[in-house]
């Protein structure tokens, strides 16, 4: 074995995240290449790890036969074909816990910054208005009711900051836990109409793909606000515009799109929107952090043969 890993490369992360995976893990990067399909016809004999920044589909992986492990450089692996790397005896490894403070953190700042009207009063006082009279009064958001789809680790981590608001909560997954004090619902329709805010948690992919549908948001209501930290395909996008456009819901705080950084164009004009460029994660400590467990999934698999964090789709016999 050479005296440190390696692994092919494929997406890109800023400079500072590259150094420090490549003090511990020799990188052989895609995205420089000149020619793709001869630099993967050249390392692919050796490539037994891939580090993927990027989408994985089934015909890369065919071009790399002794390929045995891709370590996702984040929580989410929605865009790594897993159902084509268990075939292939392939193992998918991604970064969870490391984001879920952060992400937690972010939901409930766009909820603030969303029912506290921060964005407008910054606004408001940085043109003088306030020189001519005093900011409108708007709803108090302590105490609201929370609706959660999805309640794994970031739900959870935001179901913790939400209690300190007295906010109560419910939530919706497949199936209820039972070690949490909250209210479950069998149906994201009838938590959508008992809640004031619905809280958009749960993991991207096939499964959950435009499950906030018309209807969810129908029952979420005219005082209803939709905030969403999760993945935008989540969320039925045209039929959300169109929510927030006749006031079916009252409003909504996002941080992930569903084709970002492009998003419907009816967006940038809304007042009753908080958005955020896909964030929630973004502080320097998450990235070291999610850097740091991509390359002990790494370092871990080349000793042992098994990465520390094996997602539930590629299972390790």
């Amino acid at each position: 074995m050479a005296e440190k890993p390696e692994a092919l490369f494929v997406g890109s992360m800023p400079d500072w995240w590259v150094e420090r995976m490549e003090k511990d893990v020799t990188l052989h990067h895609l995205s420089k290449a000149a020619d793709e399909d001869a630099f993967i016809k050249e390392h692919a004999p050796g490539t037994r790890v891939l580090m993927a920044g990027a989408p994985v589909d089934d015909a890369l992986m065919a071009k790399l036969p002794n390929l045995k492990l891709i370590a996702s450089m984040g929580a989410g692996y929605e865009r790594i074909d897993t159902a084509a790397a268990k075939k292939r005896g392939i193992v998918v490894s991604n970064t969870p816990h490391v984001t879920d403070g952060c992400v937690a953190d972010m939901a409930m700042a766009l909820l603030l910054a969303w029912g506290r009207h921060i964005v407008q009063g910054d606004k408001f006082v940085r043109s003088r208005a306030w020189l001519k009279g005093g900011y409108v009064l708007v709803p108090r958001l302590w105490g609201r009711r929370m609706g959660i789809l999805g309640l794994g680790r970031i739900g959870l981590a935001i179901a913790k900051r939400a209690a300190a608001f007295d906010m109560p909560i419910a939530y919706h997954n497949r199936r209820p836990r039972n070690d949490v004090p909250y209210w479950y619902y069998s149906s994201l329709v009838d938590m959508a109409r008992d809640v004031d805010i619905l809280m958009v948690a749960t993991p991207g992919g096939p499964d959950t793909h435009h499950i906030v549908t018309a209807e969810v948001l129908k029952a979420l209501g005219p005082k209803g606000v939709i905030v969403n930290i999760a993945r935008g395909s989540i969320i039925d996008e045209p039929a959300m515009v169109r929510a927030l456009k006749d006031g079916t819901i009252a409003g909504a705080a996002l941080d992930v799109f569903e084709f970002e950084p492009k998003m419907p164009e009816e967006l940038y004009a809304m007042e009753n929107v908080v958005l955020m460029p896909h964030r929630g994660g973004g502080t320097y400590e998450t990235w070291a952090d999610g850097c740091d467990l991509v390359k002990a999934n790494v370092q871990a698999f080349y000793k042992t043969g098994k990465p520390l964090t094996p997602v539930a789709e590629t299972p390790i016999d």
